[in-house]
């Protein structure tokens, strides 16, 4: 069994520095993880996802348990060896599929009743199923079941969520507990759900900290409410977790809100943005986004920024544009690659200017500086 899982090692603020342990690394935070949904980050190998910086990625029991299956995975050597990443993986629930597949599924309190979204074949999750599918997977970072709720939603509705919530938590810890699965240095993370009913979000993480997780995360957010009532929410849940346990913001979100949720005392974060933008031909710069298929690029020579990352030291915008204007599969690879670099060297900026102490005013002004595009005069 590992040591502390979980060393804070600087504050500034609300915002921590941390070092959070698994078996296959330590993870520096406040971190990005990298969507690799279906056992890969989509355009990219292993080896570009660990030349950005990426030091744990995530996969989705749900979508994993539909293919390849995770009796497969299991004879495959688990997840690490099946897809070769050798660093860390968080694998999601499959509660977030409650939400997303909401004509494909029937919640009752016992679990989930799926219809799959590619055969139609009926399948069932619960804390049990959802525990096993994790361990079979073999992954670091086990996410238990849990309910998210839509936006909108009417507090009744979100009141059951709830309780089902921290009662399949509970269960899911249960079996963890029981097959030994914590003592061989796995974790498992909470969930907190509440919708934007701050009383019951409140509830949700203080019945889930009496469980003593090693970890935890705020759930349910970013799912179309507006971006001011999400930070509220994970405002709210915030000094309800413990200090000393690692806190993740699932499914977030653009760089001011990363930054944002740092500030309110947030490690973890991931989200699908920056590759699924790059396949869009959308690429991430300080001053903001830059859509590559406009016309202005055509002949433009430069890089998209002044980035340590393969695409920024090797190729022009003018070159990139050609690229997505030709449809090339390059063109997503190479933009995928500057995205999740962006991404995770904000991140590695994050945890320099907690450790010097400045971190308010220094993501104040970077926050300014990208919703407030290029100054006047400055070409992009």
């Amino acid at each position: 069994m590992l040591g502390r899982m979980f060393e804070l090692l600087e504050e500034c603020g609300e915002a921590r520095r941390g070092v959070l342990t698994t078996r296959h690394g330590a993870i520096q935070t406040p971190i990005f993880m990298p969507v690799g949904t279906q056992a890969t980050v989509k355009g990219l190998t292993p080896a570009q996802v660990e030349e950005v910086g990426a030091q744990i990625i995530l996969g989705n029991t749900y979508h994993l348990n539909l293919r390849p299956g995770p009796e497969l995975v299991r004879r495959m050597g688990g997840l690490h060896r099946f897809m070769n990443w050798k660093r860390p993986i968080l694998t999601d629930s499959g509660g977030f599929q409650v939400f997303s597949l909401s004509k494909l599924r029937k919640i009752t309190d016992a679990g989930i009743e799926f219809r799959s979204h590619l055969d139609g074949r009926k399948l069932f999750l619960g804390p049990k199923e959802c525990y096993a599918i994790q361990s079979a997977l073999d992954t670091d970072i086990a996410m238990v079941l849990d309910e998210c709720p839509p936006f909108p939603c009417e507090r009744e509705a979100c009141e059951a969520a709830v309780e089902r919530t921290i009662r399949w938590a509970g269960e899911f810890l249960e079996h963890a507990r029981a097959d030994g699965f914590l003592e061989t240095g796995h974790h498992v993370f909470g969930i907190v759900q509440g919708s934007v009913f701050e009383d019951l979000r409140v509830r949700c993480a203080q019945e889930l900290a009496a469980l003593d997780f090693p970890g935890y995360a705020v759930g349910g957010v970013s799912v179309g409410e507006p971006e001011e009532e999400m930070i509220r929410q994970v405002a709210a849940c915030a000094p309800h977790l413990p200090r000393r346990k690692p806190r993740y913001v699932m499914g977030v979100g653009t760089p001011p809100q990363l930054l944002r949720m740092i500030g309110l005392g947030m490690d973890m974060f991931d989200c699908v943005m920056p590759t699924r933008l790059a396949r869009h031909a959308t690429v991430f710069t300080p001053e903001g986004t830059l859509n590559l298929k406009n016309e202005r690029f055509r002949e433009d020579e430069r890089p998209i920024m002044e980035a340590d990352n393969y695409t920024c030291r090797n190729f022009s915008r003018a070159y990139l544009r050609h690229l997505v204007m030709a449809k090339e599969l390059l063109a997503s690879t190479l933009l995928s690659l500057h995205n999740v670099h962006f991404f995770l060297d904000l991140m590695a900026q994050a945890r320099a200017h907690i450790e010097a102490g400045d971190y308010a005013a220094w993501s104040t002004d970077w926050i300014a500086r990208y919703r407030g595009g290029a100054s006047p005069g400055h070409k992009r």
